[in-house]
């Protein structure tokens, strides 16, 4: 099956190409290894150098500027890369105007086209602009199938969008060649961590849109009691975590994709943090994927797909913005001091292998 994936270039604070993380990066990926033929157009609404670029299992990327012309040599750069090569379907993800130009691409073919919706893109900026949340609404109503990232997602799409074709759940997964248990004081000692310590923290989005002032207030709380708590973090971050200074508190930057997991792996427990909003009620968040892949006990916010990942454990959830919640969960789990995670990470493959049938039924729809 020939498969043509259109997307952005940058998503979820990582570059495609450069970083080669996350959903887009590793389910093409996986599809290719399983015997798929895979090209990609990524769109870059950043500056970058355009390049053709083949990744490790052979999926064949090209990278386009949306500026400052880009977007309207769109359909001839898809045409080089797709030239003697006519798909069998099309993947499309990533934002609304992806969703649109899957629909425009797969008409330009004739082929079938599936939308795929990792979080709730009516969130986002973008859709904002004139006529963009009733293209998408089109775009995946007139898919052969759309792929959502959880339950509420996938409630919301069937009850607003009316999809005529398929709709199916594909969630996050992770690499488990990268993520997985480590020990928790040799990470702690390659981190620079107290070894001692009772440390909670979290590596992702330290912005304040993302409910993360919910983990520093918390740790404000309980650090005022508890000499030995520490709190270290890591990721792209706004203003916030310098409105709640501490001696205790680590600020390890932007981690390189293999500390992730050493970071996550040191902690006593993983701090999930996340709004009741419009974005917050439907994503998965990768890190929760991560920090159970790495064994590690999480408290996490009970928004999106997160409580049911989490089998609906009241001592693994909190309240959105209810600081003083999160204190008092946290304070019970290290106290606790409970042992690694028994939940089962889902691994990038499992999902592919899902992916892959839903493509393929999308296919021979079409086909017959």
């Amino acid at each position: 099956m020939r498969i043509l994936v259109v997307c952005k270039r940058q998503y979820t604070g990582k570059d495609l190409i450069d970083d080669r993380y996350g959903r887009l990066f590793e389910l093409p990926e996986r599809l290719q290894a399983a015997g798929q033929q895979v090209r990609g157009i990524a769109l870059s609404y950043r500056r970058r150098p355009q390049v053709e670029h083949r990744s490790p299992a052979g999926v064949e990327w090209r990278s386009i500027n949306a500026l400052p012309l880009g977007a309207l040599h769109y359909a001839a750069e898809v045409d080089k890369a797709v030239a003697g090569w006519k798909p069998d379907v099309i993947w499309a993800s990533s934002d609304a105007m992806h969703a649109m130009v899957g629909r425009a691409l797969a008409r330009r073919y004739a082929i079938p086209y599936v939308v795929d919706l990792y979080d709730n893109y009516e969130s986002f900026g973008m859709t904002r602009l004139p006529g963009l949340r009733a293209g998408l609404r089109r775009a995946c109503a007139e898919a052969a199938a759309v792929t959502v990232v959880t339950d509420a997602l996938h409630d919301k799409v069937r009850a607003q969008y009316r999809p005529r074709g398929a709709l199916a759940m594909l969630g996050n997964g992770v690499d488990r060649s990268i993520f997985h248990p480590r020990d928790r004081r040799a990470m702690r000692r390659k981190l620079g961590l107290p070894e001692q310590a009772r440390i909670i923290g979290t590596a992702g989005s330290i912005t304040r849109h993302r409910g993360i002032d919910d983990m520093f207030r918390a740790f404000g709380k309980l650090a005022q009691h508890d000499d030995r708590l520490w709190l270290a973090y890591a990721g792209p971050r706004d203003g916030t975590p310098r409105s709640f200074p501490h001696p205790r508190m680590r600020d390890l930057g932007l981690l390189p994709q293999h500390a992730v997991p050493e970071l996550l792996s040191a902690l006593d427990v993983a701090v999930i943090c996340n709004r009741d909003s419009e974005f917050g009620r439907y994503c998965y968040p990768m890190k929760l994927e991560e920090a159970i892949a790495c064994g590690t006990p999480v408290l996490a916010a009970r928004a999106g797909g997160v409580a049911e990942r989490l089998d609906y454990r009241d001592d693994s959830l909190y309240a959105p913005g209810d600081h003083e919640g999160l204190a008092v969960k946290l304070r019970a789990r290290l106290e606790a001091a409970a042992g690694a995670s028994t939940l089962r990470p889902v691994s990038w493959d499992e999902l592919a292998l899902r992916l892959s049938d839903v493509l393929r039924s999308a296919a021979e729809a079409r086909a017959n």
